[in-house]
């Protein structure tokens, strides 16, 4: 692309030596998580929330834990400010809960903000006004004492109305496009800012410091961030809050590298709605804590219901494949994959209390609500029998011998992609039923006798065959190999009794087995047969005649 020649780095990494939060490698704290899906993401949607559609997305903040929860900003449109006013006047808030309203540092914006937050129990008015080098000089035509004098009229505002308006406030201060203003100047305003709200262990201010618009790599910011932390006056009463957005698909990267780097708060979206390419997306910072054995500070035990609400009051999709809370981000098609899965979960059965590493699945889906056989292993023409076994195994009790997992595998693979399309384990299960369990199409067992003998067992044994009913007499080593033998006598077909397994479908002294058979016919082809009765004799019986039906039909 020849365009290129017109780009070029911005402001990079501050002068001095940064880049302590290099020799960190994690998180070990949540930190304060601000949702400001309610203002930024919602001005980003195509239909605005209504205040219903606001109030209702408000409550699922409030259950999934978020104690900082901007609501809006309250001067630019009617609903905005209603729906400031329906959650103080209707006692909407609970008393741990803060919200949060964004004002320009203009006097008309600032007053009516402070009329929207009038007797809140616990709000944060956060002024903000842009700082870049290109808002100045393109926008503003402003001078930087210029930008300065607008932030501190604004915070002297500010600070004018929260003592003559009824409430309890707290203040915030965003150089708006942080990242594309000169550190030195960032931190010259925000110091000018300080000395008008003069933070202090009983009033401290947010320093909100913004990926307005993404223009470097993640570590640069960080160490911007660490730039400020270690410079701002009053650090000790002062929060460094991050609200980054994703242009260069890096937002969750520059949150994390900004925490190390000191940050303490964190303003972002679910599922990283937001303006262009979206804010940060709060569920995938918190489960990316999680997943490292930290505790976000979240609840998000249900990722699905927690989805539909969103879905519904945004008119927006979660993208299948967005981390965590993608329908398909557990789903795992390929035959390896599913059968390392499979196996990993077998073996956490056996190691219960160790450390979470099943393959392929960074995180335990039960944990979200997700459900390991609708939501990780699924069946198309990718799959394989690891897979096709498992869903059978863990939803159905079905614990196919391996050879005949390898054949069922094959046969559902050729559906599927003849079909070209997804299985459901119900049609996996049906399919399997139909096409091995208690076949007597051809010729039938309906009666059986045995007699010990002192080297092996003698049987009478009725065969219906082609419509003819007959009874015969065979000996073998055990019950199933004497009705065998008294089969072959009626149909006239060579095969080999070659395997014979079988288990307990349910648990419980009437529990139904289930029979697993396999014939080998003359040509040497395995067939299988599958029984199931509450009589484990039975079960075996049904399992080889479904083998031999199936031998039949062949022929």
């Amino acid at each position: 692309m020849e365009g290129f020649k017109k780009y070029t780095r911005q402001y990079t990494v501050p002068q001095g030596d940064y880049g302590d939060w290099m020799k960190k490698d994690h998180i070990d704290k949540a930190p304060t998580w601000c949702s400001v899906d309610l203002r930024d993401g919602n001005q980003a949607l195509i239909i605005p929330m209504s205040l219903e559609e606001k109030l209702e997305f408000f409550d699922l903040l409030v259950k999934i834990g978020f104690k900082e929860i901007e609501v809006g900003f309250p001067a630019a449109s009617e609903t905005e400010y209603e729906f400031c006013r329906a959650l103080i006047e209707r006692d909407l808030i609970p008393d741990d809960v803060t919200i949060q309203v964004l004002t320009q540092s203009r006097e008309h914006i600032i007053k009516k903000t402070f009329e929207a937050v009038r007797g809140a129990k616990n709000a944060i008015v956060h002024l903000y006004n842009s700082t870049s080098v290109a808002q100045r000089e393109q926008v503003f035509k402003k001078s930087r004492q210029e930008i300065i004098d607008i932030a501190v009229f604004g915070a002297k505002l500010c600070r004018e109305y929260r003592e003559k308006t009824p409430g309890n406030f707290r203040f915030e201060y965003s150089p708006e496009s942080f990242t594309g203003t000169e550190p030195d100047f960032a931190l010259e305003i925000c110091n000018a800012v300080s000395e008008v709200w003069k933070p202090s262990e009983k009033d401290k201010v947010i320093y909100n410091l913004p990926v307005t618009v993404s223009h470097s790599m993640p570590h640069v910011y960080a160490s911007q961030i660490e730039y400020m932390c270690k410079n701002l006056n009053y650090r000790d009463n002062i929060i460094v809050s991050l609200h980054p957005h994703n242009d260069r698909g890096c937002a969750v990267a520059d949150t994390e590298m900004g925490i190390l780097a000191g940050a303490q708060r964190v303003e972002g979206t679910l599922f990283g709605n937001g303006e262009r390419t979206g804010n940060v997306d709060i569920i995938t910072l918190a489960l990316n804590m999680y997943s490292q054995g930290v505790d976000p500070e979240l609840d998000l035990h249900d990722l699905p219901a927690i989805t539909k609400v969103y879905e519904k009051v945004t008119r927006m999709r979660v993208y299948e494949r967005q981390p965590y809370s993608g329908a398909l981000v557990f789903a795992a098609f390929s035959g390896s994959h599913q059968d390392a899965i499979a196996k990993g979960m077998r073996w956490r059965e056996e190691h219960p209390d160790a450390p979470w590493t099943v393959p392929y699945l960074p995180i335990d889906p039960t944990d979200l609500g997700r459900v390991y056989e609708a939501d990780v292993i699924r069946i198309n023409s990718q799959s394989g029998k690891g897979g096709i076994g498992y869903i059978l195994e863990t939803k159905y009790n079905l614990n196919l011998p391996a050879k005949l997992r390898e054949t069922f595998g094959y046969q559902i693979k050729g559906i599927s992609d003849r079909e070209h399309r997804e299985l459901q384990p119900q049609e996996l299960y049906d399919f399997f039923n139909e096409e091995y369990v208690n076949r007597k199409t051809v010729m039938n067992v309906p009666e059986a006798h045995y007699v010990q003998e002192p080297d092996g067992i003698t049987a009478t044994v009725t065969v219906l065959y082609k419509g003819a009913k007959q009874k015969v007499t065979a000996f073998g080593n055990g019950r199933l190999d004497a009705v065998s033998n008294a089969v072959k006598m009626v149909v006239n077909q060579p095969y080999t009794l070659e395997i014979y397994t079988q288990h307990a479908l349910e648990e419980g002294s009437t529990s139904k087995a289930a029979s697993y058979v396999a014939v080998r016919s003359d040509s040497g082809e395995l067939v299988w047969g599958v029984g199931v009765s509450r009589d484990i004799i039975v079960s075996s019986i049904k399992a080889l005649v479904s083998a031999v039906n199936r031998l039949l039909e062949k022929k």
